[in-house]
């Protein structure tokens, strides 16, 4: 064998395994790189599954010519949908434990809301930036009291507390609820943004695709009562399903449901067609997509949805997309119905 000796001038020779190494290193630097050159793909909400989870997917490349939104029919305008109907005003005096005076103090913040401008907690934020003046003085003090008869400046213009609205609306399927979106699609507000001059805005919600009752008003104590769980209000929804209920899983939904968010009690569940597909529930949560929820839970996919009942209050004679002013014998048992928590259910 011959031997071969390393000279100085000579360079070390490389062991095989380095190339190997740098073998790999460079495939995973062309790895890298081919994988940094391809665009992530961007994804949209698609909707619900019938498991009530969301479903996203791709974003289609073609751009959709967006359909200029015209405002719904107001029942207060003109043509077939006009109306003589006035917009009431309320006498809650008696259900006041004192008259209220232009002597009365009221903390600032809820001078605001009940002006219309905004939630009390967001009429905090104003007037911690400065943005409140009362008779020609900013004022940035949390909790500060004013009289009825002060100058409350916001924007350069005087606020004065709104008289309570109440509007009843049945509500048509494809209207999202909210008081402002951002991307232009129909809401309710359109739906009653004609009804009175004062700040609206819907007590909950119902989903897009889900219909019936829907409450408006300018009455922040009120609408935080109505929504709050501690008060068990109770509604009542009309269900169709995709198929015909098992009597076994109407006597689980009776017993209470366990889903991810805890354990959902269903005060009544009735069978309302032979063919088993129709419902009606009496529900007093108020989390979010409840109903759909519960019979996805078991396998079901809820066709149609609509809210029958509401605190007290039905949709008999409002036709769908249509709406009325709540007379003030049902504002007034709405605020008694508030001023007792229900007693706890029995098991």
């Amino acid at each position: 064998m011959k031997k071969f000796n390393n000279r100085s001038g000579d360079a070390p020779k490389k062991p095989r395994g380095d190339k190997k190494e740098s073998g790999k290193r460079s495939s995973y630097a062309k790895k890298k790189d081919s994988t940094d050159k391809i665009p992530e793909e961007k994804t949209e909400y698609k909707g619900r599954g019938r498991n009530q989870k969301p479903i996203f997917g791709k974003v289609e490349d073609k751009e959709r010519k967006k359909k200029p939104f015209k405002k719904p029919f107001s029942p207060l305008k003109g043509g077939k949908n006009k109306t003589d109907e006035q917009q009431p005003v309320y006498n809650l005096k008696t259900i006041q434990k004192t008259t209220q005076t232009d002597a009365d103090e009221i903390r600032l913040n809820k001078f605001i809301a009940n002006a219309g401008i905004c939630s009390r907690r967001d009429a905090d934020k104003l007037i911690e930036n400065g943005e409140i003046s009362v008779n020609g003085k900013v004022v940035n003090e949390m909790g500060y009291k004013v009289l009825r008869k002060d100058r409350v400046v916001y924007k350069g213009k005087s606020i004065r507390p709104e008289k309570p609205v109440y509007i009843l609306l049945n509500k048509p399927k494809d209207f999202i609820t909210t008081t402002d979106d951002p991307f232009e699609r129909k809401t309710v507000m359109h739906l009653v943004d004609n009804a009175c001059e004062e700040r609206l805005f819907p007590v909950g919600r119902l989903d897009r695709n889900t219909t019936g009752l829907l409450l408006f008003t300018n009455d922040g104590e009120l609408s935080a009562k109505l929504t709050h769980p501690s008060y068990e209000i109770k509604k009542i929804y009309q269900v169709t399903l995709d198929k015909p209920i098992a009597k076994n899983d109407v006597d689980a939904i009776l017993e209470g449901v366990t889903l991810e968010d805890g354990i959902t009690e269903v005060d009544d569940l009735q069978v309302l067609s032979k063919d088993r597909t129709i419902l009606g529930i009496e529900i007093h949560s108020g989390k979010n997509r409840i109903v759909r929820r519960i019979f996805a839970h078991f396998g079901y996919e809820v066709i149609a949805l609509d809210r029958v009942t509401f605190a007290g209050l039905s949709k008999k004679d409002i036709p769908r997309g249509k709406y009325r002013f709540l007379e003030e014998k049902e504002v007034i048992n709405l605020k008694f119905m508030n001023k007792r928590k229900n007693k706890k259910r029995p098991k």
